[in-house]
């Protein structure tokens, strides 16, 4: 909780504390020869108000780290945390009450109807975090007052390990970033492309990895996470095939808990492939080569993360610079979403928009663009009646 919720909330309303004052300085930028004399100058402006929408998953973190972004730049907020995690929304609404003022940051408690009566009020900005669908459904609402919107959505991201990766430690870091609050990630590694050849192998380290971190009953670890809700736990119990589980695939109803899993032999046709998984079973898919496995992710909505292991440099570079994903990391999982130098965020259905750092401040921020012209000469060149020097004097300028 502290590592991926509290820790991480101080560490980013730290970043933004010690930089604030730089980001927010108004801006002087160099002025064009054709608006000569004058200067030109960035002004940070904020939107106004804020909507935010956090999800269930990481409920804390995921509430804070936008706010805290929202009133760096000025706004006032009414932030609305999910539903599904009520005793956390709570202690959201608490702090808040006793921090802000209820005109500066108010919070909003509630389901499904209080959701839509928000989405129903006109919003300068609205920031939402959660499913594709109900991102879609924001958007739509966003539209009736032109709303400008952030989306950090989700999807299938996918994890690729060829035959050059360690596989120990790709094991060990893949188990860690897939089982993650139970798989409950938004990044997760949702399921796993490998080289055939080395498929074996990995599979053992993985296992291993599972043992070492959650021990060999993992549903008797107190340690151990649960699904949130019964109709989330419902839904993962679906989707897995009894002939294909290579590891795990153990429930405790009771609890709502679910196994950390390896399904091998899956197809892109499975019922598992065809949705986020947002959960601890790991779907296994081979290739030959390594083209097919870019071929298979660019032929697919673009995911929010990627995760290649590989030591061949070419096959890293040959990732990044074709291969669309919102971001991600080579030779590790999850990682590139703590760091408050590099913006997170989606792509296409993975989301719009982005935050962390500097970007969280211009997210919520207008960069106003301001020329101040000098009264002492206007140059007579943009006046009618066009002169052939004029004309001439003016296409010169512009090229």
């Amino acid at each position: 909780s502290f590592m991926c919720e509290v820790g991480l909330t101080l560490n980013a309303i730290s970043y933004i504390k010690k930089h604030l004052h730089s980001w927010a300085d108004t801006r002087k930028v160099p002025t064009s020869i054709s608006n000569f004399p004058s200067t030109s100058y960035v002004v940070q402006e904020p939107y106004g108000t804020v909507l935010i929408m956090s999800p269930w998953n990481y409920p804390f973190l995921l509430a804070m780290e936008p706010l805290a972004g929202a009133i760096s730049a000025g706004n006032t907020v009414v932030l609305k945390p999910s539903n599904y995690s009520p005793a956390t929304s709570a202690i959201i609404k608490k702090l808040v009450e006793e921090t802000f003022g209820p005109g500066h940051v108010s919070v909003v408690t509630g389901g499904r109807e209080e959701n839509r009566a928000l989405l129903d009020q006109k919003f300068d900005y609205i920031f939402f975090t959660g499913s594709v669908n109900v991102g879609r459904e924001v958007m739509s609402k966003a539209a009736v007052n032109l709303t400008p919107v952030s989306l950090e959505l989700g999807g299938k991201s996918p994890c690729i390990v060829d035959d050059t990766a360690k596989l120990k430690l790709a094991a060990k870091r893949i188990a860690f970033g897939k089982n993650l609050n139970c798989g409950q990630t938004c990044i997760a590694p949702d399921y796993l492309l490998i080289q055939s050849d080395v498929k074996d192998e990995f599979l053992y380290y993985y296992a291993k990895a599972v043992q070492r971190m959650y021990g060999k009953d993992p549903l008797a670890n107190p340690n151990y996470g649960k699904i949130v809700n019964q109709k989330h736990f419902d839904r993962l119990v679906n989707l897995l095939d009894p002939e294909k589980i290579l590891f795990g695939g153990e429930t405790n109803p009771a609890e709502l808990r679910i196994a950390p899993t390896i399904m091998d032999n899956v197809t892109e046709y499975d019922a598992i492939m065809q949705e986020e998984i947002f959960g601890p079973i790991l779907p296994v898919m081979t290739f030959t080569d390594i083209h097919d496995a870019e071929d298979f992710i660019i032929s697919r909505p673009k995911p929010l993360a990627l995760y290649l292991f590989s030591e061949d440099k070419a096959v890293q570079q040959n990732f990044i610079n074709f291969v669309p994903f919102g971001g991600g990391c080579i030779n590790d999982t999850i990682g590139h979403l703590v760091s408050d130098t590099m913006s997170f965020g989606g792509v296409g259905n993975s989301g719009m928009g982005s935050y962390h750092g500097q970007k969280s401040f211009e997210t919520f921020s207008h960069a106003k663009g301001v020329l101040n012209k000098s009264v002492r000469i206007d140059t007579p060149m943009r006046y009618q009646p066009y002169t052939k020097l004029g004309s001439a004097i003016v296409r010169k300028l512009l090229k």
